[in-house]
């Protein structure tokens, strides 16, 4: 069958799509990506279709305007609204829409707003969710609202809230189904969820339709190696702790590779450095024989070789943390509007993380008190090898295929 999966944001939500999408096609299912110009590498190099849309969020978010919007400024958000997302909304929205017409199933991301044109076919749509911020729990208060204080009673309530902005992008939306001759009232159908995340990790709410499922993680098996130069870093001496914040630009109240340069003399630990966009300079660190700077590597071959993870809190690099067996901690970058403190909180509960705290909202102090509480917790190491025993047995492709294939017959004998 044909296969269209729509994503748009960062490198976290274009990969596990590109992961599942590899997976599907090599089953035999002919499968598309559309997502934002600049992955088109990234997607090319799984060997899968590619749909391009011109959006680029990694520079918006890399701008000025972009990163006073990622801490929640209305006044950035309002301000930006004409100049940039309007127009990516109504040009993005055309594209997924066409694909998706002429497609068997169609896999996205809340993302893409493809709910606003979900109800001309929704026996093929599905939801497919890196997190759970659009159906309504009582069980927790909307992920994507983390950083915010909210009383249980308010958990309901609160992916009203959050969605309610919703509203703010009417106009796109308006115009793009007036340009397609859609009616211009509408309401979101109910589709079928599949979530990438497993229960292993987070207990799916008790109170979710039986049609959303959490069907494990999107793991991939990757063939690419950790370079040379790496490898001999990791077998000169002991398991090294790895900083990595992925594609967020982040600043910190006090000198963060200071930090790590305090940490290597006081603890003799080693680092490894994954610069993304947040180490933009990183010379006070390059001449110690202690420290690995690196711009990328596989995480599947390089989390496994560490002592623990210190990240921002993707649920993409938390996700790899646990298949690694590792423990870590998570310094929240997109705070408090976002999910990364939402993870940081799950996974300090069970006994896998450090405390989080907002990597803006740290000191010093608080920085290496809490890296030395990484190294030191040998419960912590214990309980990570142990859910990632579980995790070994747990074939979260091979669940989700089989789900979207069944619901692609379930929707063929509908029409028959």
């Amino acid at each position: 069958m044909k296969i269209a999966i729509l994503t748009m944001g960062t490198r976290g939500d274009v990969q596990p799509y590109a992961v599942l999408g590899k997976a599907l096609q090599s089953r035999g299912h002919e499968v598309t990506i559309s997502t934002a110009k600049n992955f088109e590498s990234l997607v090319n190099s799984y060997g899968i279709g590619f749909q391009p849309v011109e959006a680029d969020f990694q520079e918006v978010l890399a701008s000025d305007e972009g990163k006073k919007m990622m801490k929640a400024n209305l006044f950035a958000i309002k301000r930006n609204l004409k100049k940039w997302v309007y127009p990516l909304i109504k040009n993005s929205l055309s594209i997924f829409y066409t694909l998706a017409k002429d497609s068997d199933i169609v896999l996205y991301h809340v993302k893409t707003l493809a709910d606003a044109f979900a109800d001309q076919f929704p026996e093929k749509m599905i939801r497919a969710s890196l997190l759970p911020i659009v159906e309504p729990t009582k069980e927790f208060a909307n992920p994507a609202l983390s950083g915010i204080p909210i009383p249980k009673f308010m958990n309901r309530l609160s992916f009203k809230l959050a969605n309610a902005s919703i509203k703010l992008l009417s106009k796109p939306i308006g115009e793009f189904r007036a340009n397609f001759n859609l009616p211009k009232k509408y309401q979101v159908p109910e589709v079928k969820n599949i979530y990438n995340l497993s229960e292993l990790f987070l207990q799916r709410p008790k109170d979710y339709p039986d049609s959303s499922q959490f069907s494990g993680f999107w793991f991939e098996k990757t063939e690419e190696e950790l370079s040379d130069d790496l490898q001999e870093f990791l077998e000169k001496g002991d398991s090294p702790l790895l900083v990595t914040f992925g594609s967020m630009p982040f600043k910190c109240k006090f000198d963060l590779q200071e930090a790590i340069l305090k940490l290597s003399t006081q603890l003799n630990v080693r680092f490894v450095i994954v610069k993304g966009w947040g180490f933009d300079s990183t010379e006070n660190l390059e001449n110690n024989f202690d420290i690995k700077i690196i711009d990328s590597a596989p995480y599947e071959k390089l989390f496994p070789r560490v002592k623990a993870i210190i990240h921002h809190g993707g649920i993409g690099t938390t996700s790899e943390c646990l298949r690694a067996g590792k423990p870590f901690m998570i310094c929240p970058i997109l705070y408090p509007i976002g999910d990364q403190a939402f993870w940081g909180k799950v996974s300090c509960e069970i006994g896998l993380a450090v405390k989080p705290v907002p990597l803006g909202k740290m000191t010093e102090r608080s920085f290496l008190e809490s890296v030395k509480d990484l190294l030191t917790n040998e419960e912590r190491y214990e309980k990570a090898i142990q859910l990632k025993l579980e995790l070994d047995k747990e074939n979260g492709i091979q669940k989700t295929i089989e789900k979207i294939e069944s619901i692609f017959v379930e929707g063929f004998d509908k029409m028959k």
